[in-house]
């Protein structure tokens, strides 16, 4: 790690993730780059995290306390704050980085100086073989997934190098997009912090490139769970605000058709145990979910005013037509049927 002005800051948010997170920082030693520094933002640990860092890696020199959890979005901006690199990688406490990880994002990084994204190529942690995500794609009512998800890794996606946006469990950004565009928004919380970043950064001009390269080994969810109600809530209530936000008026109105398409392919996986829902009808039951989702449109409603103040203060940062937005669905966009029957 460098003992200068580094050109890289790792960013990496913390809850409860002792191990996983001693997994992470080790591997991070292991980097062949090393003008980098890390900084830690915990959210409140009571397992002993914040003393597992001081006490097993004394190199880190920058760890941001918080008294309780105040979520990745919040922690993020918090580590982004703090960072003295013209370049931030943020990365997840559940993952395990490859030594070339961040020489591959920074060669990237200064072949592509229009791109203010770099995405990972994340595989699971558990079946190094197979693709957690290679960048994202979208569906058209605001909804995300990782492109690749759960295919076996042939090196099918190492010759697509221009992706939507990257996965914010292992990505990298330029520091002068984030001060066009802003950071995180806090509103969040958790779950759809990369995308509402991704878009609003495509929507300033910015391109994103994904670095096949730039391998981490990802534990899916391990922090709040796969199918968790929780889960489930920020992800419905945030991308109801990311459509509000970012999307043309067409989009807005067409919400709702598109979805209610989402949600017959859903209650199919329910019926065949497939994807996400037939999931977490195992685990929960399914007027849970239902209220779960009515509980997460009714938040995301309450909070329209601010919503739209904030949709009028973003469209200045616009620099693409709707045209370039049509693109983005066909280029990287996906069926109702993809990202609902599949996990």
């Amino acid at each position: 790690m460098s003992n200068e002005k580094p050109l890289v800051s790792v960013v990496i948010p913390n809850l409860n993730g002792r191990d996983m997170l001693a997994c992470c920082l080790r591997s991070l030693e292991r980097q062949t780059f090393k003008d980098f520094e890390v900084i830690i933002v915990d959210n409140g640990s009571t397992d002993g995290s914040v003393e597992m860092v001081r006490s097993g890696f004394p190199w880190l020199e920058t760890v941001i306390e918080n008294e309780s959890n105040m979520g990745f979005a919040k922690a993020s901006n918090q580590g982004i704050e703090a960072a003295v690199g013209d370049l931030i990688a943020l990365l997840n406490n559940d993952t395990e980085t490859h030594p070339g990880w961040l020489a591959d994002l920074v060669r990237a990084a200064e072949a592509n100086p229009d791109a203010g994204m770099f995405a990972s190529k994340t595989l699971l942690f558990d079946k190094r073989d197979t693709i957690d995500t290679a960048g994202h794609l979208i569906y058209r009512d605001g909804l995300n997934r990782g492109r690749g998800r759960l295919e076996k890794d042939l090196g099918q996606y190492d010759d697509k190098t221009d992706v939507f946006f990257p996965s914010g469990a292992a990505a990298l950004y330029r520091r002068k997009m984030f001060d066009e565009i802003g950071l995180f928004d806090e509103h969040h919380f958790a779950y759809g912090d990369d995308i509402d970043i991704g878009i609003r950064g495509r929507l300033a001009g910015w391109g994103c490139v994904f670095v096949p390269g730039a391998v981490v080994y990802h534990m899916y969810s391990a922090t709040t769970g796969k199918y968790s109600p929780m889960k489930l809530y920020l992800v419905e209530r945030n991308r109801l605000w990311i459509v509000l936000k970012y999307l043309p008026v067409k989009y807005v109105l067409l919400n709702p058709f598109y979805t209610k398409i989402r949600y017959l392919y859903h209650f199919y996986g329910m019926v065949r145990g497939r994807g996400a829902a037939g999931r977490s009808v195992s685990e929960y039951s399914f007027w849970e979910l239902t209220g779960t989702v009515f509980r997460a449109y009714w938040d995301a409603m309450k909070a329209f005013p601010r919503v739209w103040r904030e949709r009028k203060r973003m469209m200045k940062l616009r620099k693409v037509s709707d045209a370039e937005i049509d693109r983005w669905f066909r280029d990287y966009g996906m069926s109702a049927r993809e990202i609902a029957l599949q996990e």
